[in-house]
């Protein structure tokens, strides 16, 4: 399918900041089951805008502003085409081995509820790793309810866990968590999500792939109990949503900090 994505998002500042730099991991990539056919990253006030790869192959764009201003507005457009491979993420460069995304973080770092959690899936699988990361993906989420607005970017996995609650952020640091701690490569991914008959988002999506021997990276969207079909666009990864932040940056000056978000996700089909 084609899905087109129009995000803006709006920082405004109590008081003019004088610099800011800002690395943006904004733009997908080609892979077996996605074609980007238009992509664009712009800024307000426009800066300095520099683009390589990240140590993940992600395109990392970062951006300059060295002018005083108080609001900055990054807009996204563009149009994929997609096609359902049964969450299995082919036909792209891997720089770093499997092995490295058994390596946990400070978000993904395992308490004993996770532990047990994962010890749980890990008997009453198969044997397979297959059939461990799909009853990981049904075990978190039976322990994390979806709930907005009750946690952010800092929640930890074993936070969330105590909670009972999180968003699709939090369900992935779980599912990192206790896939890693059951020996199981697992790595963070941030996209878009397509739902028919509801455009309005209030932010992007987020969901984990696990390594599988024989097939590679797999994904798992566990805040809806699903490998990613055509309707997810992948855009980046990492060990933890710090590391495939859509935006990340820092400042000089400026002062308390309000956020807006403004995201639509269509079937491009459907506008034509």
């Amino acid at each position: 399918m084609r899905i087109l994505i129009r995000q803006e998002t709006t920082y405004r500042y109590e008081t003019p900041a004088n610099y800011s730099v800002q690395a943006l991991r904004l733009r997908p990539l080609d892979h077996a089951s996605q074609k980007v056919l238009s992509w664009r990253v712009a800024s307000s006030p426009a800066g300095t805008m520099r683009e390589s790869r990240d140590a993940y192959g992600n395109v990392l764009q970062m951006l300059y502003l060295e002018k005083l201003h108080d609001t900055l507005t990054l807009s996204v457009s563009g149009e994929v085409e997609t096609c359902d491979a049964g969450g299995v993420v082919g036909g792209m460069a891997e720089p770093l081995p499997a092995v490295f995304y058994l390596r946990q973080t400070e978000l993904t770092a395992p308490n004993d509820a996770i532990r047990n959690l994962a010890a749980a899936a890990k008997a009453a699988s198969d044997g397979t790793a297959l059939d461990l990361a799909h009853r990981l993906m049904d075990a978190v989420r039976d322990a994390v309810d979806y709930r907005i607005g009750e946690t952010h970017a800092a929640t930890t996995a074993a936070e969330a866990v105590a909670h009972h609650y999180g968003v699709c952020q939090d369900h992935t640091h779980v599912f990192l968590s206790a896939a890693r701690h059951a020996g199981l490569p697992a790595r963070y991914v941030s996209g878009y999500l397509w739902f028919e008959g509801d455009a309005e988002y209030e932010a992007s999506h987020a969901w984990a792939e696990a390594y599988i021997e024989g097939l590679g990276w797999v994904g798992f969207d566990v805040a809806n109990r699903i490998c990613p079909t055509e309707a997810h666009v992948r855009v980046a990864c990492g060990l933890d949503y710090l590391e495939a932040s859509p935006v990340r940056g820092r400042r000089r000056g400026g002062g308390e900090e309000t956020l807006e978000v403004r995201l639509k996700v269509d079937d491009g089909a459907a506008q034509q």
